[in-house]
């Protein structure tokens, strides 16, 4: 019994003094850490560290979320203004083609003021090996008849062979089954210029006078004879010249002023 009691007396005398170190330890201000604080740092502040990266890494999460959303938004948006600015585009573009074949009509109509005439543009063409024919947005409401004569910017295009209530088909002067009176400018020499099957820009002249003198560059219009074509109208330009052995035989390249791939705009003359 007395030895129970020394045992429990030894044990209160440990834990007071353990108690004693504690406290000294607590309470000391030399700046270093305690028993206590260094558990804490050890398994404690790992922890909190813990939390906390895995609450700021949800909460990137969600801001990047948001983000995306935004970017979403945003793209839509964008998408949206970019239809609405192609639309704009389109209709400056057909804005800018009317201006420009209303230009095109009137310098038609200034540099041809002595005719009679209703302005019309390409709406088909009919290239092949024989036929070189456009059709044109004017037929028979809009005055329009067969025989009519054809001119764009340039010169002679050719005369309207058939029209219906609101078209009208043209032989150019480029089709093989084409001919036209004419005269060079220079000379006043009477020539026949045809369609060549070997080009879509060119005339074979012939019929050219044995003394005749052909001049290179030498302009070529209509003379006026036949019925078709009034008189004065430019065809082109003498290109070159090709001799035979026969002089009658002889004759020349006639380059045509009309770019008939890029023609557009024409005027019919309605007072031939």
């Amino acid at each position: 019994m007395y030895k129970n009691r020394k045992t429990g007396f030894l044990g209160v005398f440990i834990t007071i003094i353990v108690l004693i170190i504690i406290v000294i330890f607590s309470n000391n201000d030399n700046g270093e850490a305690s028993f206590f604080e260094n558990v804490a740092n050890k398994v404690i502040v790992p922890v909190q560290n813990g939390l906390t990266y895995l609450k700021n890494k949800v909460s990137g999460n969600n801001t990047f979320f948001a983000d995306i959303n935004n970017l979403k938004s945003q793209n839509e948006e964008l998408q949206k203004k970019n239809s609405e600015l192609e639309q704009e585009l389109r209709e400056m573009e057909n804005i800018k083609t009317e201006n420009e074949t209303l230009k095109e009509y009137l310098s038609l109509t200034e540099k041809y003021g002595e005719y009679k005439t209703i302005s019309g543009y390409v709406v088909n063409r009919d290239i092949s090996n024989y036929s070189r024919t456009i059709v044109i947005n004017v037929g028979s409401n809009d005055g329009v008849a067969k025989d009519m004569t054809v001119i764009g910017d340039q010169g002679l295009v050719g005369h309207v062979v058939s029209v219906t209530d609101t078209t009208a088909k043209v032989q150019t002067i480029v089709d093989t089954s084409s001919s036209v009176s004419a005269i060079m400018s220079t000379t006043k020499d009477s020539i026949v210029c045809k369609g060549d099957l070997s080009s879509d820009s060119e005339l074979r002249a012939m019929y050219i006078p044995t003394d005749a003198n052909i001049i290179q560059g030498d302009s070529i219009e209509t003379s006026g004879i036949g019925g078709v074509y009034p008189k004065g109208i430019h065809i082109g330009t003498i290109k070159k010249v090709v001799s035979t052995q026969n002089i009658t035989d002889r004759y020349a390249i006639v380059e045509t002023a009309i770019d008939f791939d890029k023609l557009t705009s024409v005027l019919v003359v309605t007072n031939n």
